[in-house]
């Protein structure tokens, strides 16, 4: 036989023999041919811990015997390594609150432990989805824990990306210390700066992107599970309730909470929410940042081409000659897809009704992709642009010279009134330094000094 009969709430129908998922996951799938991608593997995996930390409670409550509960358990630590991610076949956005994921999951442990235990697929007096995988819980305890779960990994997989641009800029900071430049304001020459300065800023924004992304997880890491549908612990018992977290602490290695209030903690999602902002201002970052390399680097000989990237490949079909900054520009949509993410999650949280947040699939596709994003974005731009980035040193001093912006320099030591008439008088493209020192107003050495990159990035006169 190519198939075998299941049967549920709406009747019978034949699923594919060999299918490790069932009759729920074979009517979601029909369902919901919406985003046509699977659910985020990491929340795949991240259900396998919470299935596993229900199982080991349930076991010690005497639910099952000895060989039931290690062949559930050894099938949730195949499904948290990611073994079975193959099996998870329901589309990543969905109805029901996630409950598709969830039995989709169920079935698949179930079906996994019988194929253990010797038993034939679809023997769910043996195992069941319901009565076994699903004992004491809800899509509604387990999918926003296992999201959450799932959101605290990935950050952790951020976080050292994140870190690694920011060094790469700190590194940059150094190697252009000495390299003077005209800092600008609303694109026009406004003072001198130094190119290690800007690159310093940057590495600031980022510091302070950091410290953001480490406080994600104090916001996460407060767990609904053992509320079941609504917050209430309906229908699990009050051990159950009080094991289940201390259980899934132990298997994640993570710092997780039952929250005091299960009723509030199922409603809202509003901590979700927070995160995603918190990931929105780094794509902010990235997005302005990415953006002035683009104009630092631009011509590079009809343009401020100031620095130079590091060029990765042909940037025409029809151009020759012409190389493209393309990581920036990665950089920079991924940043954009990130605020779009932030403003669906805001969306889908806010048209939570009552007792329960029921886009939460939508969320958790947002906001694990958002995480992605964010990491590979910080990795490429790190490793294949900033690491590489270069000083046009002579571009930059003959932008220097001939510039009115390195008037204010000056200042103090000529006056404004005769800086002004060096403005007047300096035509386009004309050595204002040159012309300083042939009007008598400074020597050569005098003027060096005010432009040198310890006097114009001196904090103060």
């Amino acid at each position: 036989m190519n198939h075998r009969p299941e049967t549920d709430l709406l009747g019978p129908r034949d699923v594919p023999a060999d299918a490790l998922w069932g009759i729920h996951t074979l009517r979601a799938v029909e369902n919901f041919p919406l985003a046509r991608r699977p659910v985020h593997p990491r929340l795949v995996h991240a259900y396998g811990a919470v299935k596993l930390a229900a199982a080991r409670v349930n076991h010690e409550l005497g639910h099952w015997d000895d060989a039931k509960a290690a062949a559930i358990e050894t099938a949730c630590q195949e499904m948290i390594a990611g073994a079975l991610d193959q099996h998870i076949v329901v589309d990543a956005l969905q109805g029901g609150a996630g409950t598709s994921t969830n039995m989709n999951v169920n079935e698949v442990l179930a079906n996994r432990a019988l194929q253990l235990l010797g038993r034939p697929l679809g023997d769910y007096h043996a195992v069941s989805p319901h009565d076994d995988l699903n004992l004491h819980q809800s899509t509604n305890d387990t999918y926003p824990t296992a999201l959450r779960i799932a959101a605290i990994v990935a950050l952790h997989d951020l976080e050292p990306k994140l870190i690694a641009l920011q060094e790469a800029f700190q590194a940059k900071e150094k190697q252009l210390a000495n390299v003077v430049k005209i800092g600008r304001t609303e694109l026009q020459d406004a003072v001198l700066v130094t190119l290690g300065r800007e690159m310093a800023a940057y590495a600031e924004a980022l510091a302070r992107d950091r410290w953001r992304i480490y406080k994600c997880e104090e916001r996460l890491r407060v767990v609904n599970l053992g509320g079941t549908a609504i917050g209430t612990g309906l229908g699990a018992p009050r051990q159950y309730i009080f094991r289940a977290v201390e259980h899934l602490r132990q298997i994640t290695g993570l710092g997780l909470a039952r929250a005091e209030n299960l009723v509030e903690a199922t409603q809202n999602a509003d901590a979700l929410v927070e995160v995603s902002g918190m990931l929105r201002t780094l794509a902010t970052s990235l997005l302005k940042i990415a953006n002035d390399l683009r104009l630092l680097s631009s011509g590079p000989r009809a343009g401020l081409g100031e620095i130079r990237l590091p060029p990765l490949q042909a940037g025409s079909s029809i151009m020759p000659g012409k190389v493209n900054p393309v990581i920036p520009e990665a950089v920079a949509q991924a940043a954009i897809a990130v605020q779009g993410h932030d403003l669906t999650i805001a969306q889908a949280v806010a048209a939570g009704n009552l007792e329960l947040s029921q886009f939460l699939p939508l969320v958790a596709d947002s906001l694990l992709t958002s995480i992605d994003l964010l990491t590979n974005a910080c990795d490429i731009f790190a490793r294949l642009c900033v690491a590489g980035i270069e000083a046009d040193a002579d571009r930059c001093r003959r932008n220097v010279h001939t510039s009115t912006a390195l008037l204010t320099a000056l200042v103090e030591r000529i006056g404004y009134d005769a800086a002004e008439r060096l403005a007047t008088e300096a035509v386009a493209e004309q050595n204002i330094r040159q012309l300083a020192i042939d009007r008598g107003l400074l020597t050569a050495a005098e003027f060096d000094d005010l432009t040198s990159p310890d006097r114009v990035t001196k904090l103060g006169s």
